[in-house]
């Protein structure tokens, strides 16, 4: 088994971290303690969350190998992960090959500065973009606002967000946390000309969105897309989305620039084909995308004649160095595991700070930005660990395991730094020495009745200082019972005998004496597997 410390795949031993728009602002407790306040947030995000969710298990549960699949997905992206080198070259060839042309940039603001450089020759100070997850984290709007480039988003829900000077909250759907009168209110405010009598139905809003863009996409010159794949053996790139829009920026413009994280690819055509069953299932819970584009290299006459990939790594190569933490590099942005989340839900996206929230930002943003980075060691424990995510997840990422590796880095990071026990550690030792004593665990349980001093007439204790009044924030302690469990057996129970060395000789016994059937019971076990193996056998003969 290969570790994180060799750093296996001809990685470089030094690794460099991303940065950009992979960074919390504050502490994930404290931002989702004030969204928790936001009563209309939480409706909104229920509703969209629920909605989406059992549409995905309603096509979900239609394929009866719908689990093969996600096996597939999971060894398809794995093989990429321990070949990304060699299939990296091989995209770069074949994408330059077709016409094409290809730029390497290892962090946000180069990715940034090559695309401004590529706009620039183009002479233009407007372009057009299709919703793309690599260019929010790159900050490419903000960047190329700074420069003088307007950067007009085309989806209609990165519209809503952009009009309304806001950040996106989910990775599917950009404008969960608002609601039809919300998006109403920024249109009226934002969008020219628009008719001062709109209502909120969702055709007008659709139908004003489409007034707006349509001369835009027949009049600029210069589009940029993300990528939802790679095709190394051709060269080819491809999205998938639901409106046209993407249809419309990739075939229009003379000149397309297409971010795409180095860990998009995938090895051939033939691969493809499971994860456009798995993508389209899992996020809109739709059978298929209604648009899926492709294009490989320039075709004379015909769609964008000058055609640009950036491949960014952006801290993608420190997540590949890390054996355990590198399957977060197997998502392909679906977002089902935000949907069934239960502390996204209550949260929302914008808690997590980074450009990914939800499960996925609590294992990606951490490792893009190194577990040192401010705010972002918060992250790992947004969960509760009940694995909801890792039952959706169509790459079968198992997020419980990565979460709880993470919180070990966390950890380590802070031992390394201070150079002293935690205030955490001194807790867990306490509880160590306390659990592992019978006679301090009965001191101790003898003071709890004292407790109910302050639990008060509510029976409970909302308060407790140190450091477990952060449990005390956010719920409360139920009032200790007047006498503990032991104390209460041991009333119940005085009359019967005591457990001693006779009663263990009795269990010994009984076990001796039941030798044989367990015997017989592993006899039989192992005859059944030896023959549905020979079964097996003659079937795949």
């Amino acid at each position: 088994m290969m570790t994180s410390t060799a750093i296996p795949l001809g990685m470089p031993k030094v690794v460099h971290y991303g940065e950009g728009n992979i960074f919390e602002n504050e502490p994930f407790p404290e931002y989702a303690k004030r969204e928790l306040k936001n009563d209309q947030l939480r409706n909104n995000l229920r509703f969209v969350t629920h909605a989406i969710r059992n549409k995905r298990a309603r096509v979900t549960s239609e394929l009866p190998d719908w689990q093969e699949l996600r096996n597939t997905g999971e060894m398809v992206k794995n093989y990429v992960l321990f070949n990304l080198p060699q299939m990296l070259e091989q995209f770069e060839r074949n994408f330059t090959a077709r016409g094409g042309h290809v730029h390497w940039a290892r962090d946000a603001h180069e990715a940034n500065q090559i695309a401004l450089d590529l706009i620039r020759e183009q002479g233009v100070d407007e372009i057009i973009k299709i919703k793309s997850m690599a260019t929010a984290e790159t900050g490419l709007n903000e960047f190329l606002e700074e420069n003088g480039i307007n950067a007009i988003e085309t989806d209609l829900a990165e519209e809503i967000v952009q009009l309304g000077e806001d950040r996106p909250s989910h990775i599917l759907v950009p404008a969960i946390h608002r609601n039809r009168r919300e998006i109403r209110d920024i249109f009226l405010k934002k969008i020219e000309g628009i008719n001062p009598d709109i209502t909120d139905e969702p055709a007008e809003l659709a139908e004003a969105s489409r007034n707006r863009l349509r001369e835009k996409f027949l009049s600029t010159k210069v589009a940029v897309s993300g990528v939802n794949f790679g095709i190394a053996e051709t060269g080819t790139m491809t999205i998938v989305e639901s409106e046209g829009n993407g249809r419309m920026c990739l075939t229009l413009p003379d000149t397309l620039i297409s971010f795409m994280g180095i860990e998009k690819l995938l090895p051939t055509f033939q691969d493809y084909e499971a994860f456009l069953q798995l993508l389209p299932r899992s996020s809109t819970g739709e059978r298929m995308n209604p648009y899926t584009s492709m294009w490989t290299g320039v075709t004379p006459g015909d769609g964008p004649q000058n055609l640009h990939v950036i491949l960014i790594d952006n801290g993608r190569t420190a997540v590949l160095a890390d054996e355990l933490g590198r399957q977060a590099l197997r998502c392909i942005r679906c977002s089902a595991c935000m949907n069934v989340c239960p502390v996204y839900e209550r949260a929302g996206g914008h808690a997590y700070g980074s450009t990914y929230p939800g499960p996925i930002g609590a294992i990606l943003s951490p490792q893009l930005s190194g577990i040192e980075a401010a705010h972002n060691n918060s992250l790992p424990y947004a969960s509760s660990l009940c694995g909801a995510c890792y039952e959706v997840c169509p790459v079968k990422i198992n997020f419980p395991e990565v979460l709880v590796h993470l919180r070990g880095k966390d950890v380590e990071a802070k031992h390394a730094k201070k150079h002293a026990p935690t205030q955490m550690d001194a807790m867990m030792y306490g509880a160590k020495k306390l659990f592992s004593s019978g006679k301090m665990m009965a001191v101790a349980e003898r003071g709890l009745p004292m407790s109910r001093l302050i639990s008060g007439k509510k029976h409970k204790i909302t308060k407790v200082p140190g450091i477990v009044g952060g449990w005390t924030d956010y719920r409360d302690i139920p009032e200790p019972p007047k006498e503990s469990f032991r104390n209460w057996w041991k009333k119940e129970k005085s009359g019967a005998p005591a457990r001693d060395s006779a009663e263990r000789v009795d269990i010994a016994a009984l076990i001796e004496a039941n030798k044989g059937k367990v015997a017989e019971a592993a006899a039989n076990a192992q005859a059944a597997a030896e023959a549905q193996a020979a079964r097996e056998g003659k079937e795949n003969a």
